[in-house]
């Protein structure tokens, strides 16, 4: 007789052909077309601020690695997804030394200092420009008009005369203050990325294909950037504002489907997820429209991802066979 003998390993029993860096390089390739849009929008200045934040993010990571003998793991090209993230969410105007510092607190405190990567429990793009903005709050908020490719001096000192140029001055803050209401042409501005922001967010229909190509890979599910939208949109509605514009400025499209989507950041339980979109869709919806602040993702972002144990405690899936502990 076959002497058959089981093997019993630890989970996961089901395993992928996905890993992290290929999972990592579709994050990039998502990125690409808004980068992009930011460069050619913003110009060459655009371009060395996401050089200086993705090297400056690789060399903090293996600076840490190396320091705490622990593996070096650069090749995973998280850490280059989290300088480029950090990237998109600075102005252009900012000087050479800030993304820098904000990948300084992205790598280290944000993410080596909880155990690195999947151990993070917030996102740790989102807490460096969160952490830029406390601590610089002026060159934070300096948005500017777009003066395209290896613009001249002339042509940004003309932009920045303009009102559209001024800090603050973004179609978000101008919605804000009561005196704006967005034409046809302004619905253009947004979807190509002709308007004032941070470097990859102003861009929405790119940011839309990244979305997509993410969804189609599968690298996201689509229960937190949809329900997030979703819940965004209804909610301007229901406040008086322009919900279909507010799903098109500001940082919502980068924020739904780069972001609130991490892993390691957000839930992992179907109903966990559509709580995450939802939860970050109220809390953005609530500090646009009441806030001082005219923007309210990242923040919303960000206080949703430390409710994130609690929701998975609460969305786990029985176990099957479980019964109720009997307390006699």
């Amino acid at each position: 007789m076959e002497n058959t003998k089981l093997i019993v390993s630890s989970t996961p029993h089901i395993r992928s052909k996905d890993s992290i860096q290929s999972i990592m390089r579709d994050v990039l390739i998502a990125l690409t077309p808004a980068a992009l849009m930011g460069i050619w929008y913003f110009g060459i200045k655009a371009l060395l601020i996401i050089a200086i934040s993705i090297a400056s993010s690789i060399f903090f990571e293996a600076a840490f690695q190396k320091i705490t003998k622990k593996s070096i793991t650069i090749t995973d090209l998280s850490a280059a997804v989290t300088g480029l993230l950090l990237a998109m969410n600075l102005p252009v105007e900012i000087p050479f030394w800030l993304p820098i510092v904000g990948a300084f607190f992205a790598i280290i405190v944000a993410k080596q200092l909880f155990g690195g990567l999947g151990q993070n429990f917030i996102n740790p793009a989102l807490a460096a420009r969160a952490f830029l903005l406390a601590s610089y709050p002026t060159p934070m908020t300096n948005f500017t008009s777009p003066t395209g490719l290896f613009a001249n001096s002339d042509t940004v000192a003309k932009a920045t005369s303009l009102a559209d140029a001024v800090s603050n001055a973004t179609p978000l803050s101008r919605l804000n203050e009561g005196a704006f209401i967005p034409e046809i042409s302004d619905y253009i501005d947004a979807l190509s990325g002709n308007i004032g922001g941070c470097i990859g967010e102003t861009c929405a229909i790119a940011l839309i294909i990244g979305g997509i190509y993410l969804l189609v890979r599968r690298v996201i599910s689509w229960r937190i950037p949809v329900t997030y939208i979703l819940t965004v949109f209804i909610l301007s509605w229901f406040f008086g504002r322009t919900p279909l514009y507010e799903l098109l400025i500001g940082g919502l499209m980068l924020g739904a489907f780069f972001m609130a989507t991490d892993y390691s950041s957000s839930p992992v339980t179907p109903l966990g997820q559509l709580i995450m979109g939802f939860g970050c869709g109220v809390l953005t919806a609530l500090i646009r429209s009441y806030g001082s602040y005219p923007e309210g993702v990242s923040y919303s972002i960000l206080l949703m991802n430390l409710a994130v144990p609690l929701i998975d405690r609460y969305t786990k899936p029985k176990i099957f066979g479980e019964v109720k502990k009997n307390d006699k």
